[in-house]
């Protein structure tokens, strides 16, 4: 089978080991099925499987006898037949009618598209032995067969010469002489003699032979080790990663969308500086002091005013910022995107308009006007329908307001405020998110009170905390703080030191907020009490004078209990901003990425960790892509939402300088949060310390399906580490990932050497949980929980009203508007609430953990029977989490606010649904 990319529905797939009668014997070839023609020498499929089975002996004695096997059959004049599945250009969901006309006029014309075999047994001495390419055959009936109204496959019949030296084709090229592109989905052969039917599976873009400077060239589906490749396809094996790394491409040019490479840059696209001295932003990567993963290269030409940084796009164009064309968006999704998009519109408008939107003031009056944004949601006005209408093009406009019935800016109504409209403020429920929220992975055990700082004293003094055991040590249950301790009762949300040295700069801008250590007691019945919050500021006098801290308790009457819930809010705002910028963005999409780039760059189709890993790499360039045109850039949605403004993104390259590729694997990151200990007798070698944690809990129920999975997959290729130090192409890949993708890491001496299997083994788990299960939960969770942003602040524009001031009083006689007023700005709030429920959708094209796009993404029966062990082990993982969230003692499970814990059930519907682990960083 011939291999380019995946796409859609997931099936499960057996085969059949068909005997097959020669003058000799009759066996079984390769454990491969073999669908035969009727040929001379030859059962057929009926002959063999339609009733039991004949024994061998006999079966080839009424062979013998009836004189049927001739051992020189003739094959002159024969012709195999063949289907080819496409699916013309489109544009969206609507068919681009001119390029259609354009190309049946071209075929009356004698352009068309031609496919030639390449042999996989046989060379060509006249071209230094590559593979045997035969004669050209064209594509059938392309003027007669109607393109669908919507974006859908069409099927072409082909007809090959059969040439008896190409024996078993391995690969094909194709070339495209028609006026417009075309996504080329799989290639079926018929009664190809020894082979029977053979399956090509492509999925990938093919565009006008005038756009390349080599053929397009597609490999079957066999799996071999770059060792191991057939000689005649092994030129075409290497000449095709050549293209894919642009070796010979003009590193200076603009990519285009056809072209193909893969390359690498430094995030130097984010800031604007042509737009205004405020829009300008650091290179991050490439440095020191703005250490960065790449990302993939545009070539896009410098600002005019910084050569330096590299220029944008206009917004409206966005979409089409370059990416490997078979990195882009399917069409469906697309579609899904933009007509949810809608609601982030008040980002393209001028302000006046934007005025026009929300009105004359920039604040909710009460709770009820927040609800009211999931009860009837906003008019758009005239004014703002005219401007979108003539900012875009007509098709997009349609589609934009392609929403599904639902009036504008009219929002779901998210879980958390589902069942109870009051259940986010209880402290449960804010310590439960901390176990099953949307950031799950930030709590960690404590250790040492008070909470010491491991920033340099000489440069921000004495940061330890401020909490006493005056504050807490009432609360524990009759345990000294030390016993506490000692009986691993006490947790922390720690979001002091990673805040500290950037919140004087951050409260420069519209934000006004703390660093903040949260102090918590593990309860008898498993759920978490909050015992205190420390909310610091920067020494007024300078840094090195250490920090301001002030320290609150739980309070549930009069003015104290609002003090209490602004403190927590607080909390809340801190940890959204880690949840998006350090949890969600920097580790795991911008830590794929250079995954991506290196894999495509280094691990051949044929080859198989790139079977393996090539599901979880699914569009994740594109949403990246996008991402830094509307989300991370300067003046983008990030920068608008989240506390740290415009130093969002410089603010995560520090944190980058944390990061440690293997302590992404779950059961790493839980003993060093002092979450688990390691524990043999335990299913999974670890003993989490707090039983019902969720996330953690149904994390290494998955960690360990994967784990299991590409261990039998790695096995089944490597059988001993040599065979891991000896190919080249996986030590390529491993050797770019680190000097070029990881680049400002390179020297960490904590890289895996990819020397021994189980290296290979544990850093494939590792990319394969952090592109699925662990971005799923960091994720799609987020307008479940945030989307109600009361619960889940994201900004703050005033500090905790002081004793004596007018907003004291406030707080004493109106308390939820003194909380909207500093927590939940209208226009940044929509704008929030839009965009997270955007990234929470998935789409009706999604695939998810344990899916493949296709049956037939290898001829290894063994791993496609390992592939559907793994499919049939998440199935069973669903059910045991469904049995949880049943169980009324796991109280985190649920808790206050009625939220099944299910971001890591594997499967889901599309849409809206908190739950599902899509099988790459897609969104």
């Amino acid at each position: 089978m011939l291999h380019c990319k995946h796409l859609l529905s997931p099936l499960s797939f057996k085969r059949k080991v068909v005997a097959v009668a020669t003058p000799n014997n009759l066996t079984s070839i390769n454990h491969r099925p073999l669908l035969l023609p009727k040929l001379p020498g030859f059962l057929s499929m009926d002959d063999v499987t339609r009733s039991q089975p004949l024994p061998l002996a006999s079966t080839a004695a009424k062979a013998s006898q009836n004189n049927t096997i001739d051992p020189h059959p003739n094959y002159e004049g024969m012709k195999i037949k063949g289907r080819v599945v496409l699916m013309k250009k489109n544009v969206l969901d609507l068919n681009d009618l001119t390029a259609s006309v354009l190309d049946r006029v071209e075929e009356l014309v004698g352009k068309a598209v031609s496919l030639q075999l390449i042999s996989s047994v046989n060379g060509d001495p006249e071209k230094g032995s590559p593979g045997k390419v035969g004669k050209p055959a064209y594509l059938e009936n392309w003027i007669t067969t109607i393109t669908p109204l919507t974006a859908g496959d069409s099927a072409f019949d082909i007809t090959f010469d059969w040439d008896e030296e190409i024996g078993v084709p391995g690969a094909f090229i194709i070339r495209n002489d028609h006026h417009s592109e075309f996504y080329l989905k799989t290639l079926t052969l018929e009664d190809v003699p020894g082979e029977g039917q053979i399956h090509f599976v492509c999925n990938s873009w093919v565009y006008p032979a005038d756009k390349y400077k080599k053929d397009r060239i597609f490999f079957a589906n066999k799996t071999y080790l770059s060792s191991d490749t057939p000689k005649p396809l092994q030129k075409f094996r290497e000449e095709e990663l050549v293209n894919l790394r642009g070796d010979d491409d003009d590193k200076t040019r603009e990519l285009q969308e056809w072209d193909r490479v893969y390359d690498y840059a430094y995030y130097n696209d984010l800031g604007n500086p042509d737009k205004g001295q405020e829009y300008a932003r650091p290179v991050l990567g490439g440095s020191s002091e703005f250490p960065y993963p790449r990302r993939g290269r545009t070539g896009r030409p410098p600002t005019e005013t910084d050569p330096n940084t590299e220029s944008q796009l206009k917004l409206i164009m966005s979409l089409n910022i370059y990416v490997p064309r078979d990195e882009r968006f399917g069409p469906l999704k697309l579609s899904d995107l933009l007509a949810y998009g809608l609601k982030t519109i008040p980002q393209v408008l001028k302000p006046e308009l934007a005025a026009l939107l929300v009105g004359s003031h920039n604040e909710f009056n009460n709770m009820q006007e927040v609800l009211k944004l999931y009860e009837g949601g906003i008019e758009l006005p005239d004014g703002i329908l005219k401007y979108i209408r003539d900012s875009i093009h007509e098709e997009l406009f349609k589609e934009l307001f392609r929403t599904d019935g639902e009036k504008f800016l009219k929002f779901p109504v998210p879980q958390v405020i589902q069942d109870n409209k009051s259940a986010w403020r209880t402290d449960e429920e804010f310590a439960r998110e901390m176990l099953a929220g949307v950031n799950p992975v930030a709590i960690r055990r404590l250790q040492e009170f008070p909470p010491a700082s491991k920033l340099d004293q000489k440069a921000y003094g004495d940061q330890t905390s401020q909490i006493t055991k005056e504050h807490i040590e009432h609360n524990l249950k009759g345990l000294s703080i030390d016993e506490a301790i000692k009986n691993n009762k006490l947790f922390i949300l720690d979001h002091h030191d990673e805040l500290m040295p950037y919140l004087r700069r951050i409260n420069t801008t519209s934000t006004k907020t703390y660093s903040s250590r949260t102090l918590l007691f593990l309860e008898n019945d498993g759920t978490l009490k909050p015992l205190a919050i420390e909310l610091s500021l920067p020494h007024p006098d300078g840094d090195q004078f250490g920090c301001i801290s002030k320290v609150y308790t739980p309070s549930s009457q009069g003015v104290e209990s609002s003090i209490w819930q602004l403190a927590k809010a607080y909390v809340n705002v801190n940890d959204s901003g880690h949840h998006q910028l350090i949890s969600h963005w920097l580790k795991t999409h911008a830590v794929i990425e250079p995954f991506v780039i290196a894999a495509n760059r280094q691990l051949s189709v044929l080859h198989p960790i790139h079977k393996l890993l090539h599901p979880h790499f699914r569009e994740t360039m594109n949403a990246n892509a996008i991402a830094r045109e509307v989300l991370t850039n300067a003046g983008g949605i990030i920068e608008e939402t989240v506390f740290p403004a415009k130093f969002s993104m410089e603010w995560s390259s520090v944190m980058y300088k944390n990061w440690v590729f293997p302590e992404q694997a779950l059961p790493v990151d839980l003993i060093k949060r002092g979450m688990a200990v390691e524990d043999p007798k335990s299913s999974h070698s670890v003993r989490l310390l707090i039983e019902d944690y969720p996330y953690a809990a149904d994390g290494l129920e998955i960690w360990s399906a994967i784990k299991t999975w590409v261990k039998e997959y790695c096995s089944f290729y490597y059988r001993n580490d040599e065979m891991v130090q000896n190919d080249s192409e996986l030590q390529s890949w491993w050797k770019e990932l680190r000097e070029e993708g990881h680049g400002d890491k390179t020297d960490e001496p904590w890289w895996p050497k990819m020397q021994t299997c189980e290296e290979l083994i544990e850093s494939c788990t590792i990319i394969i949980w952090l592109s699925s299960a662990y971005h799923a939960a960091i994720n799609y969770g987020q307008y479940s929980i945030g989307g109600y942003v009361p619960n889940r602040p994201t900004i703050s524009l005033h500090f905790m009203p002081e004793e004596g001031t007018p907003e004291y009083e406030e707080l004493k006689t109106n308390p939820d508007k003194a909380f909207l007023k500093t927590f939940t700005p209208q226009l940044q709030t929509l704008l929030g609430m839009a965009s997270i429920e955007i990234l929470s959708r998935h789409p009706v094209d999604e695939l998810y953990l344990g899916q493949r796009g296709t049956p037939e993404w290898t001829t290894d029966a063994n791993m496609l029977q390992a592939s559907e062990d793994f499919r049939k082990k998440l199935e069973g993982i669903e059910k045991r989490i469904i049995k949880m969230n049943k169980d009324e003692k796991l109280k985190n499970r649920v808790g206050p606010a009625k939220i099944p814990y299910t971001l890591l059930y594997p499967s889901s519907e599309p849409g809206l649904t908190g739950k599902g682990i899509p099988n790459s960083v897609n969104i």
